[in-house]
């Protein structure tokens, strides 16, 4: 078989398909053509990687990159090869009243894939930054169900699905008005939810109860308030419920929503996020949250092994999006690929509460494969 790209002799690692090996990938005409040893193509582009890491593109699930139309977006393109993200998955930036410029001035153009769940508020999250902070739930004449079923209908190939924020600084007094309502948008549409949560009202119980299979809640190791920790220092019993009926748990890292003290006891008591993801935005960029590279290391730094770590942000996240088209490196799935090692050594993360944690290893990205195209890291 002819083959575009070889990447010769690497650590394949593949949660989807339970595989760690040292193997060649080979890609052709924008698929993942072949993973094996020996791989070999007249004129095929070809890349020594040994003593690296191959897996999946990494997937960053809760991101935000309409740049240029919202004050808090970042540059996917600019943002990708350091990072590692094949696929930036925006979380509710735009709006049905502005999904059109997102979709045409940054998405269509831009080098790396972004999907978007779509913002129930008409303008979506548009008054984000140091100075100016208005959160979009709180007026709920914002709140636009019919337009964002029409747009979501017809936007099916980059929309995978809806995205509602509640909470006091988001929404105010609304409660879980806007939630109700994105809910009924996401079963019309046919689609999931990610709900965001911050300070109560709502509580993180009142808003758990709500969610369907399938439906995300990021921000899950937030911190107090509103923690998935109960005062004895215990998971709270809703969060076993809700995820025995099928929702979801993502970390969306953020400006303020995720806490090393909580991920530890969540993580001691045998539950772990179904997906990581960095919520980097304008405000994060230059910490505490980084890029998503940094963002996984801080699991590792937990003592997540690392093949847990690359399933949270490949398959786990494809999965979530409905997407089993990326994720993984089986063959006839999108030439997506990371290219990865982790380097020892001492590296200082901080949460976003402030605490430190000295890891003994980090994420190191050396390369990216973005539809059969081959990008060293920046």
């Amino acid at each position: 078989m002819s083959y575009d790209l070889i990447l010769k002799a690497g650590r394949v690692l593949d949660p989807s398909q339970n595989l760690d090996t040292i193997a060649d990938v080979a890609f052709a005409a924008g698929k993942v053509a072949a993973i094996g040893p020996g791989l070999a193509s007249p004129g095929a582009e070809i890349h020594d990687v040994a003593g690296r890491i191959v897996s999946p593109g990494f997937i960053d699930l809760h991101t935000h990159v309409y740049w240029g139309g919202t004050s808090l977006g970042v540059d996917a393109d600019l943002l990708a090869r350091r990072s590692g993200v094949t696929t930036f998955v925006d979380a509710g930036s735009a709006g049905p009243g502005n999904y059109k410029g997102f979709l045409k001035h940054v998405i269509e153009p831009s080098q790396t894939r972004i999907l978007a769940y779509l913002h129930v508020s008409f303008a979506g999250i548009f008054a984000f930054s140091r100075r100016i902070m208005v959160g979009e739930s709180g007026d709920m004449r914002l709140i636009s169900p019919l337009d964002a079923v029409e747009v979501a209908r017809a936007n099916r190939d980059t929309i995978v699905g809806i995205k509602v924020r509640v909470g006091r600084l988001a929404g105010g007094d609304s409660g879980t008005a806007p939630l109700d309502v994105a809910l009924q948008v996401a079963e019309e549409a046919g689609l999931p939810l990610m709900a965001h949560i911050d300070e109560p009202p709502p509580s993180y119980e009142d808003v758990l109860a709500r969610l369907r299979p399938g439906d995300v809640l990021t921000h899950c190791f937030r911190p107090f308030p509103n923690s998935p920790i109960a005062a004895a220092g215990r998971p709270r019993p809703a969060v076993f419920a809700a995820r025995e009926r099928g929702v979801l748990f993502d970390i969306g890292h953020g400006m303020g929503s995720f806490s090393f003290e909580v991920a530890r006891a969540m993580l001691a008591a045998g539950f772990a996020p179904d997906t990581i993801s960095s919520d980097v935005h304008d405000l994060n960029l230059g910490g505490p949250v980084f890029d998503q590279a940094t963002t996984l290391s801080k699991f590792l730094a937990l003592g997540v092994p690392l093949a847990a770590v690359v399933r949270a942000t490949t398959s786990a996240p494809a999965a979530a999006i409905r997407r089993g088209d990326l994720g993984t490196l089986r063959p006839g799935a999108v030439a997506d690929a990371t290219i990865f090692s982790v380097a020892p050594g001492e590296y200082p993360l901080t949460d976003s509460a402030g605490e430190v944690v000295v890891g003994s290893s980090r994420i190191k990205v050396d390369a990216i494969v973005r539809g059969g195209r081959y990008a060293e890291a920046t």
